[in-house]
């Protein structure tokens, strides 16, 4: 694929869900989203389990503040952001580079139906 794209990891505080982090990555006009507990890996040998979400729009990239109402509200903050080059993309397998300011180098994102959820781990 070799197309490269934004991506934007959000430090999301909400009321309701709690302290998580919000991957997205735009893929043609709309942003690919999965949500994560913990902090993303940003060594090797770091896993991370997530969840799909439904897309967004593409605004999203550049958003910071708070939002006010549903299941989400809560502070909404950039954790990291940049370009990424799309490498692999399938429904259960995306391999790609990230260019960002924390996260950089190759990254796996594995759809594991045994945890219900994607993989994701920083693999070079």
């Amino acid at each position: 694929m070799n197309d490269k794209t934004d991506f934007v990891i959000h430090e999301h505080k909400a009321k309701k869900a709690g302290l998580h982090y919000d991957l997205r990555i735009k893929i043609g006009d709309m942003l690919k989203d999965w949500v994560f507990r913990k902090i993303p890996p940003t060594e090797i040998g770091i896993k991370r389990l997530g969840f799909e979400q439904p897309e967004h729009n593409a605004i999203w990239l550049d958003f910071e503040g708070i939002i006010e109402k549903g299941y989400g509200a809560g502070e909404l903050n950039i954790w990291d952001r940049g370009k990424v080059e799309i490498k692999i993309e399938s429904n259960n397998k995306i391999i790609c580079n990230f260019q960002g300011k924390k996260m950089h180098g190759q990254y796996i994102l594995l759809n594991n139906t045994k945890l219900k959820g994607w993989l994701f781990w920083k693999s070079e």
